[in-house]
């Protein structure tokens, strides 16, 4: 008990120290490859006696049989719960007795695994997440309490506006692909998931062929080498065939889920830009005018600061491996979502037509290149800067290269990335709630 406490608070002191420490000046990356042949990318930094160990596995959810959906989402949140000889209370405690901290999570392209452990409980920690891996239990009782779970938050979801909307959007954008269908699942299907099941959503996600790595903190190449084959090496060498592409191509105008509530919410959008498009970069900083840029941006000066029809209003790009969407989000009442629809499409139309200003274009790239080095701040920002980078495909050198590229664009690059992306005849909103106004919408069902 006193190992346990004070593995604890040295795991809590290693962290709180690693949050204090000034940022680093320079990131130097290593490529590592195990013996096993299993690649990483590793920042040594011996200052602090953690390390943290991220890890994707791509394909995630979208490698659901179609039948089964919601498989590798029930699948990820029992990994925890038991594993080897250890039952979910007995993984628990071990996992604390180290001082070790793991979590488990399954978005559409990925599995991610995130570990944060002790140097002097490594070995010890990595055992642990191993069995986690590569032998979890898939206790009965486990599975009917995360099932429970499970079907609670779908139910919960069915009640939520933002949800409805963003999942009618989905159905639009994405026909019959596994995106269009939400990764958690339906009622029924989750229901009628078995062990057996489970056992292949394991197999089929998470598999050494697909697996990204990233590390930080007190590891040197060497000893992240061993640790990958010990960690990994008995995983299956290739998982589930992944999806193919799909390509988006939405209708334009305006749909309605029906839905009780006081206040609209509408997601809108159409088709956006690969990570791999020469445009992306140009295009990332573009959204950050019109619709990523907090209170500054665009869309917040027009449809909430001018007119008070929001209380946030935000636009992204959402480059997933395979299609492309630039998406946003608004919430108004139910008397007020068509004039923010409204002032929406204005803005589309207008930066489409005219791009934006050499002002709003030098404001961005003041606000991106200052805010980029607060990023690496730790072991644990720095692991998943890593691993996002090589899920994205981007050189090593991009952290030091990435400030050079924003200022390095010219104000006529925007502008005919926004002629390009910006496509006011295919911008489609779908609004769940109980809008006025909107005489010409369709309506879709849940």
């Amino acid at each position: 008990m006193i190992r346990r406490s004070l593995s604890r608070l040295a795991l809590a002191c290693a962290l709180t120290l690693a949050a204090a420490l000034p940022l680093r000046a320079q990131v130097e990356i290593q490529q590592v490859t195990s013996p096993g042949g299993i690649d990483a990318w590793l920042v040594e930094d011996r200052n602090i006696p953690f390390t943290a160990l991220e890890i994707r596995f791509r394909g995630g959810a979208s490698l659901d049989d179609p039948e089964k959906r919601g498989a590798v989402r029930l699948m990820t949140g029992l990994l925890e719960e038991g594993a080897g000889e250890m039952d979910a209370q007995g993984f628990a405690r071990a996992v604390e007795g180290v001082a070790a901290d793991f979590s488990y999570s399954a978005g559409d392209d990925t599995v991610s695994v995130s570990a944060r452990f002790l140097t002097e409980t490594r070995d010890e920690a990595v055992d642990l997440l191993r069995a986690s891996l590569v032998a979890p239990r898939f206790d009965p009782q486990a599975i009917e309490r995360v099932r429970a779970q499970a079907l609670s938050a779908i139910r919960s979801d069915q009640q939520d506006p933002g949800v409805l909307a963003s999942r009618a959007f989905d159905r639009l954008a994405f026909g019959d692909h596994p995106y269009a269908t939400p990764a958690d699942g339906t009622l029924e299907s989750v229901q009628a998931l078995t062990r057996e099941d489970l056992v292949a959503a394991h197999d089929a996600a998470l598999a050494r062929d697909r697996v990204v790595v990233g590390a930080a903190g007190d590891i040197s190449a060497e000893e992240l080498g061993r640790l990958l084959d010990d960690l990994l090496g008995d995983l299956p060498a290739e998982g589930a065939p992944l999806p193919g592409d799909v390509a988006v191509e939405m209708p334009g105008g305006t749909r309605v889920v029906e839905f009780d509530t006081p206040q609209s919410v509408a997601v809108f959008g159409h088709a956006g830009l690969a990570r791999d498009d020469p445009d992306f970069f140009p295009a990332y900083v573009l959204n950050h005018i019109v619709g990523g840029g907090g209170f500054e941006s665009r869309l917040m000066q027009e449809v909430r600061e001018k007119r008070g029809l929001t209380y946030g209003v935000y636009s992204f790009l959402a480059p997933k491996d395979h299609a492309a969407l630039h998406l946003g989000r608004v919430a108004s009442s139910n008397d007020r979502i068509a004039e923010a629809i409204s002032v929406i499409r204005d803005i589309w139309r207008d930066v489409a037509a005219g791009g934006v200003t050499e002002e709003e274009l030098a404001d961005a790239k003041t606000y991106l290149t200052g805010a980029y080095p607060l990023r690496f701040d730790g072991n644990g920002p720095i692991a998943n800067i890593l691993v996002a980078m090589q899920l994205d495909g981007l050189p090593m050198d991009y952290v030091e290269t990435r400030n050079d590229r924003v200022r390095a664009i010219t104000l006529e690059e925007i502008d005919r990335v926004a002629a390009e992306l910006f496509d006011p005849e295919r911008l489609t909103f779908v609004v769940a709630g109980q809008p006025e106004g909107l005489e010409d919408a369709a309506a879709v069902s849940q």
